[in-house]
């Protein structure tokens, strides 16, 4: 296939924290809102005067320092998001906003407070509860969380207006985003599809790392380009794979499955577009935040909500990508040390294979993947079995 024309320009943006479209933004006036996890809803992030980065360590090299800080036994990303701030990486930004849903993450960003790696004037962190079921009730707390700790602290800190308007404005950029991306990912369905899973990481990837205002006509315009694009006339893989677990921040592991002929089509992990990038429907009969935030409750597949019918959706939600998405197996990927995924991983690969029939792969990782030989090998041994399954 002729390469995308945008491809470059969204793969500079993914090569640092501070990358050309946060300058511009902050350039603008806008304040730059450190986020670390998707259960702070991202349109609260990107209220009028604001905009949402979340936190990478992208060309890690040594963690040394986050491991001093943090230990060797807690997740990788955690510590190399540390090494980073530690090293200044994200002296741009305003404030820091986490959840108390990682604990392992929490560590992390309590670090980066108290150790002071922003010294940036009027610098604050805030912490707020996430529920671990998915009821009313949990819904309630959620929306009270949400507004004392991420708009409160917005409103009183940099004057952005939290009304019901502003929130629908919001909401609204957010929506035109994910519309772009399921735009470009229903051409991940066809027989031969004309996008690559790693071309589609790349974008989706900068959708969460840049101005939501500066992105959208990038994006619109790989949209445009990919509704004439062709697909090879002889197929580059061999099988298609559905990717489910923790964090994938870099597309670089993305290309190396695809590198052994697993193309992927659909990622059900943390920087993933299904289903954080499903557009927020809104009506007039309650108030946005609290719409905003059952949608996030309900369409949640993050491993920290344990209840049984929350365990049971998340298995049938891969089961149904695979499905919509004709995909050959599952590859349920974990980063190493994370505590959610690590049970997740174990029961969820276990069931794809016995209970639904679908073949499997079950791996563990590091942050830093580079070119490993013992992935790559993983996967190659993986499309074998898949293309020995047809014989």
């Amino acid at each position: 296939m002729r390469d995308l024309s945008q491809l470059y320009y969204f793969e500079r943006l993914l090569e640092e924290a501070n990358n050309d479209l946060v300058r511009e933004g902050v350039a603008a006036g806008l304040h730059p809102i450190g986020s670390v996890c998707s259960l702070i809803p991202e349109p609260l992030l990107n209220l009028p005067g604001c905009f949402s980065v979340r936190l990478r360590a992208p060309r890690t090299g040594s963690i040394d320092i986050g491991t001093y800080y943090m230990s060797s036994l807690l997740c990788e990303c955690c510590r190399a998001v540390l090494e980073r701030a530690v090293e200044g990486g994200y002296q741009f930004l305003d404030c820091v906003i986490a959840p108390d849903a990682c604990s392992q993450m929490n560590r992390c960003v309590e670090n980066i407070e108290h150790l002071k790696c922003v010294d940036k004037e009027g610098f604050f962190v805030s912490y707020c509860d996430a529920p671990m079921k998915s009821d009313d009730t949990a819904l309630r707390h959620y929306v009270r969380q949400m507004q004392a700790h991420v708009l409160a602290p917005l409103r009183e800190r940099f004057g952005v207006d939290i009304s019901d308007e502003s929130l629908r404005k919001a909401v609204g950029q957010h929506n035109r985003i994910c519309s772009l991306l399921q735009e470009i990912s229903e051409y991940r369905k066809e027989e031969d599809p004309r996008i690559t899973g790693y071309e589609f990481a790349v974008l989706c990837t900068a959708s969460y790392c840049c101005p939501k205002a500066l992105l959208i006509d990038r994006l619109a315009s790989v949209a445009e380009e990919l509704r004439t694009r062709e697909a090879d006339p002889k197929p580059a893989f061999r099988v298609k794979v559905v990717v489910a677990g923790s964090e994938i921040d870099d597309p670089g592991l993305i290309r190396l499955m695809e590198e052994t002929g697993a193309r992927v089509v659909a990622d059900r992990f943390c920087f993933g577009s299904l289903p954080e990038r499903v557009p927020i429907r809104l009506d007039d009969t309650q108030d946005v935040l609290t719409q905003v935030c059952r949608h996030y409750l309900t369409m949640g597949k993050c491993p920290r909500y344990m209840n049984a019918q929350k365990v049971s959706e998340r298995q049938d939600y891969v089961r149904q990508l695979v499905q919509e998405y004709r995909a050959d197996g599952v590859i349920y990927q974990q980063m190493k040390f994370c505590d959610y995924w690590g049970y997740e991983r174990a029961y969820a690969s276990k069931n794809m294979r016995e209970k639904y029939g679908v073949p499997t792969l079950s791996i563990d990782r590091p942050y830093v993947t580079g070119n490993s030989g013992q992935l790559r090998t993983r996967f190659q041994a993986f499309v074998e079995s898949l293309e020995i399954k047809r014989l």
